[in-house]
């Protein structure tokens, strides 16, 4: 069960420190589990564990692409193992051995890739990527995940080394606004209705669940009653509760830090498209790089704000 308790205020812990001590329980618990990184445990929180737990925290150094290859090596050892790089490199770089080694091969992998989309921050263009989403989505039998703040990812971290085949999961490194009670639980396949409505029905993943959350809160002051949904497992998809709202609302919002081709927004609409087409509209990025900048800076440079969600679902309404 979860419990939501967002206000718009961002968490007391960061990111990278709730990964790190996650990261810490689950190697103690299970000798099986087995942590990989490539050169940036001290950017993720989890230098020095290797110190503690030297047969189970492995650095790999510069090397993502092998590090995935060892990791399905490994996974056939019978170990479980679970790998972390930026983003950028946890989709494009390893690409090609997640889906051969891992997936193909059916062994069972968690990757994890930190600061994806505008979260990459001052970076920059070459390491801030807007098409992992698509890029595991188009992963047969494939797990994804957008991860929506802390709470959330010390909650499902444990579970996903259960994971049969491969996993992908977002997480941010920095203090996420708190959506979730520390003691939430979560069901994977299963989406979180955050707010009921009956007017349009927003599905948000990762950094753009809070920004649904606040644009819901503005639309209500101008009458427009907004259901807000974590779609935070993208993969597989709670179909039955895309279609439930569809239904009920007649109007429909996607809200995804990412590109929309191959992302949450197309996951959403392909499914519309086949059994009950309905009014959508996407916000996320559209056919652009990223660029150097603040979050902010970025979120109002791409869209991914509550401003422009709110504007979408006002127009969407009007196309009922």
């Amino acid at each position: 069960m979860f419990k939501c308790i967002y206000n718009g205020e961002k968490e007391k812990a960061a990111g990278k420190n709730v990964f790190g001590a996650t990261i810490k329980k689950m190697v103690h618990n299970d000798s099986k589990v087995v942590y990989m990184d490539a050169d940036l445990m001290n950017s993720i929180g989890t230098f020095g564990l290797e110190k503690d737990y030297p047969d189970q925290i492995v650095e790999a150094g510069i090397q993502e692409a092998n590090m995935v290859g060892v990791a399905a090596g490994m996974s056939a050892a019978g170990m479980k193992p679970i790998v972390h790089t930026f983003g950028s490199f946890a989709g494009r770089r390893v690409f090609d051995q997640a889906f051969m080694s891992v997936a193909y091969a059916k062994n069972n992998v968690v990757i994890v890739g930190s600061d994806s989309g505008i979260n990459a921050a001052y970076n920059g263009g070459t390491h801030m990527p807007f098409e992992d989403i698509c890029l595991y989505r188009a992963v047969p039998e494939a797990t994804v995940i957008d991860v929506t703040d802390s709470a959330m990812l010390a909650s499902i971290l444990p579970e996903l080394v259960e994971n049969k085949g491969l996993t992908y999961v977002r997480i941010c490194r920095k203090n996420c606004v708190a959506v979730y009670s520390e003691d939430s639980t979560f069901e994977q396949g299963k989406a979180n209705v955050l707010r009921d409505g009956k007017d349009v029905a927003i599905f948000a993943a990762g950094y753009m669940v809070s920004e649904a959350l606040k644009a819901a809160e503005e639309l209500a002051k101008e009458g427009i009653d907004a259901a807000v949904i974590d779609m935070w497992c993208i993969k597989p998809l709670d179909e039955a509760c895309v279609l439930e709202y569809a239904k009920k609302c007649g109007a429909v919002v996607t809200a995804e830090n990412g590109n929309v081709v191959g992302g949450l927004g197309a996951a959403v609409s392909e499914l519309l498209g086949e059994n009950l087409p309905t009014p959508i509209s996407m916000v996320g990025i559209r056919d652009r790089f990223g660029q150097v900048g603040t979050v902010d800076f970025l979120a109002e440079t791409y869209g991914l704000t509550a401003a422009k969600v709110a504007e979408e679902a006002k127009k969407t309404i009007a196309r009922k």
